[in-house]
């Protein structure tokens, strides 16, 4: 058996994997007690199969940063990202009536096996005043676990509905005015001992700490972040992939002053979807024990299938 659950219901789902039984994703759904920090899941903390937690939660930069979160940082004038709210000739200003939330409603699907976890979450994206916007169908999935090659895997996937009478446009930072911010969707956060680490995408990198810009709004199968812990000698690598039907996505990626990785849906140009509409994405993220070359990530993807 190389995957364990343990169900803390209404609260978190914990994913214990490998033969030391390393918590390896903590899976938090229980509301958060802050509203201004847009109140939805988030996966804290992720660790290496030898235990070195690879996410950072609640930094003081940015106390809305949680592990490894589904975002929507401008979404038809409401804020799921969290925080301050940015507004072209303004700067980032402090809007609470901006900011929603993401309501857990239940699993419909909780699959335990030997060698992995699936689970499917449904979700309803709620804008500040309580009216419910879209509805989310959320797929997480532990799997791979290889005590050999020190890795594991977390597939993300994401189906959202509009079901208000309008539509809705997503959008960034970026889209609202401010030059090659822009975050939204699938992000993650890394811990304070990740600042300054190397980033690499296929045919390019390895880019170390302010370096890392260099992929700012590119496009790419896969990008890794790797990164030498403090308190042991060692390095931890994390690899984020797109689906291969995946609509092309831009990164948005920081090494300095922040590490953080997003699959951003709305870099550049904002989109809109219909009442009644849908899309979907899938993601994938390596959690990795050690520095891995480009050439390493490229043969690991190779030997997956989606």
């Amino acid at each position: 058996m190389s995957v364990r659950v343990v169900h803390r219901v209404g609260e978190a789902v914990e994913v214990l994997a490998g033969a030391a039984g390393t918590e390896v994703l903590r899976y938090v759904y229980r509301p958060d007690p802050e509203p201004f920090e847009s109140r939805k899941p988030y996966a804290h903390p992720l660790r290496t199969l030898g235990g070195r937690t690879v996410t950072g939660y609640r930094p003081n930069d940015h106390r809305w940063h949680k592990g490894l979160q589904m975002t929507a940082s401008h979404l038809s004038g409401q804020n799921f990202w969290g925080g301050n709210s940015y507004v072209h000739g303004r700067g980032y200003l402090a809007l609470p009536e901006r900011v929603g939330s993401m309501r857990h409603d239940g699993f419909s699907a909780f699959v335990m096996g030997d060698e992995r976890f699936d689970c499917v979450e449904d979700l309803t994206w709620v804008e500040n005043g309580g009216a419910e916007w879209a509805r989310e169908k959320r797929g997480l999935s532990v799997h791979s676990v290889d005590e050999e090659a020190g890795a594991w895997v977390l597939d993300w996937s994401i189906r959202l509905t509009n079901v208000r009478d309008a539509s809705l446009a997503f959008g960034s930072p970026t889209t609202a005015g401010r030059e090659m911010a822009g975050y939204t969707g699938l992000q993650w956060r890394g811990p304070r001992d990740f600042t300054g680490g190397t980033v690499s995408a296929p045919g390019a990198g390895p880019f170390r700490g302010a370096d890392a810009g260099e992929l700012m709004g590119t496009r790419s199968p896969w990008l890794a972040f790797t990164a030498e812990h403090d308190e042991y000698d060692g390095h931890s690598t994390l690899v984020f992939a797109h689906a291969p039907e995946n609509r092309p996505s831009h990164w948005f990626v920081r090494s300095e002053p922040v590490p953080s990785v997003a699959f951003s849906w709305a870099f550049f140009e904002e989109f809109t979807l219909a009442p009644g509409e849908s899309f979907a994405y899938r993601y994938r993220v390596v959690v990795a024990d050690g520095a891995w070359d480009g050439k390493r990530v490229g043969a690991y993807l190779d030997g997956l299938s989606w």
